[in-house]
């Protein structure tokens, strides 16, 4: 069984940094895409950062220079560096592993939801809360 627990979420102000991680265990396939997205009142679900098998990283625009996800797969470990927070940051994090072949979590023109649970195996994390003060 695949799991997912998030960690590091924390009040910032605007301009600071925080280190979110994800505790990955349960996964035996090689061909997954794991990544971040991010979800806050009002707004849709956004993907933020994704990484696939290959270590191919992809972003969001929103996200892109200042956001960097990496992977320690020694320690099964997620992990997202956001620096120079904005307040429109303010959400909450969640770490998720897609398996499908056909899935876009990890795709070209940056992370999509929109495949995201439609393989059983898909999973997401409890999340963990952002929020960027001005």
């Amino acid at each position: 069984q695949v799991q997912l627990a998030e960690s590091g979420g924390g009040a910032v102000q605007s301009g600071g940094s925080l280190r979110l991680s994800c505790a990955v265990s349960g996964i035996t396939y090689r061909k997954k895409c794991l990544g971040w997205f991010r979800e806050s009142t009002g707004q849709e679900r956004e993907g933020v950062a994704s990484v696939d098998a290959d270590g191919k990283t992809h972003y969001a625009d929103s996200v892109k220079g200042r956001f960097t996800i990496s992977q320690d797969s020694s320690t099964n470990m997620l992990y997202l560096q956001m620096n120079n927070l904005k307040p429109e940051d303010t959400a909450m994090y969640y770490c998720a592993a897609e398996f499908s072949l056909e899935g876009r979590l990890c795709s070209d023109n940056g992370p999509s939801l929109d495949t995201l649970k439609l393989n059983p195996l898909d999973t997401v994390g409890q999340g963990t809360l952002v929020t960027v003060s001005s």
